[in-house]
């Protein structure tokens, strides 16, 4: 239940960030097609920490399992 609780806490924070980011992009006096590039910077962003995250812990845990077995 406490992981639940920090995990809904961290959302607080990275919501605020997203709409102040937003709204900032929503301001900005330029063409609509850079808008939604750039809007699309963090999404982008995003994915690939979280796909490099994803593919050093498999490398990770598939080496852990390859010294367990050779003992």
């Amino acid at each position: 239940m406490q992981k639940l609780r920090n995990q809904k806490l961290l959302l607080l924070p990275c919501l605020l960030i997203g709409l102040a980011y937003f709204g900032t992009i929503s301001s900005l006096q330029v063409d609509d097609f850079w808008k939604s590039q750039i809007a699309l910077v963090p999404v982008q962003l995003g994915l690939v920490i979280y796909f490099t995250y994803i593919r050093l812990r498999h490398r990770q845990s598939s080496t852990e399992s390859k010294n367990l077995n050779k003992n």
